[in-house]
């Protein structure tokens, strides 16, 4: 049965470069056959050259479904960059329309895992994006959305090297039963259910400041001369 692991969160948040790291990571260091699907809504906005109306959202989120689908059906693992629960709680926003969750909701709890990219790395514009002023709307949105739905994740934060091993020891569990031996090192330290490293907080927390409030926390304890000012 094909594995889909779920990259959600707000606006300029490392989604689709995470989802090209795991990508790499997983077909170097694992058998397993993974494909990545894009965002489709970005595809549309570039096609189009404006963002949706609202009664084109729809379209969009089936069509992100329907290209996972396609994917699953000669690959072991799929990486999803967004779900249809981002076109829902993006109608929500910005056209108060609610009316896309029982679909993307339902899309949603078919997934594996569920990484949620935390709101810690440099906003990035590209001309189609809102602005950083979006960002914890936005996230507040898909937390409550997710919470309410009963649907677990685990939030993702660092840059680089330090948010894919979250990443991948978030994974961990749900990996475990599809790798052995032949996998190598990588296979063998999720047979054990040891780390690969790197760790994460406040896994379905509604705060997003509570997040930088733990880093700083712990990079204070293990540098106690350390300015929180420059956090």
């Amino acid at each position: 049965m094909t594995l889909h692991i779920a990259l959600v969160g707000a606006e300029s948040t490392g989604k689709s470069q995470l989802g090209m790291a795991l990508l790499d990571g997983l077909r170097s260091q694992t058998r397993l056959r993974c494909a990545l699907v894009g965002e489709y809504l970005r595809e549309w906005c570039d096609r189009e050259g404006r963002t949706p109306r609202p009664d084109e959202q729809r379209a969009i989120a089936e069509e992100q479904w329907r290209r996972a689908g396609a994917a699953a059906v000669d690959h072991d693992l799929v990486l999803h960059d967004t779900t249809p629960l981002m076109t829902a709680v993006y109608s929500e926003q910005l056209f108060d329309d609610r009316s896309l969750y029982p679909f993307a909701l339902q899309v949603q709890a078919r997934m594996d895992a569920t990484l949620l990219m935390a709101l810690d790395l440099p906003w990035v514009a590209d001309g189609l994006r809102d602005g950083p002023h979006a960002q914890q709307p936005t996230d507040r949105l898909l937390r409550r959305a997710l919470r309410d739905a009963g649907l677990g994740y685990s939030l993702v934060s660092g840059s680089g090297p330090e948010r894919l091993q979250q990443a991948l020891n978030a994974l961990g569990p749900v990996l475990r039963p599809h790798l052995g031996r032949a996998d190598g090192l990588f296979g063998r330290l999720l047979q054990r259910g040891e780390s690969l490293g790197g760790d994460w907080s406040c896994e379905l927390c509604d705060d997003p400041a509570c997040e930088h409030a733990s880093r700083t926390a712990a990079r204070q304890a293990s540098d106690p001369g350390r300015d929180p000012a420059s956090d």
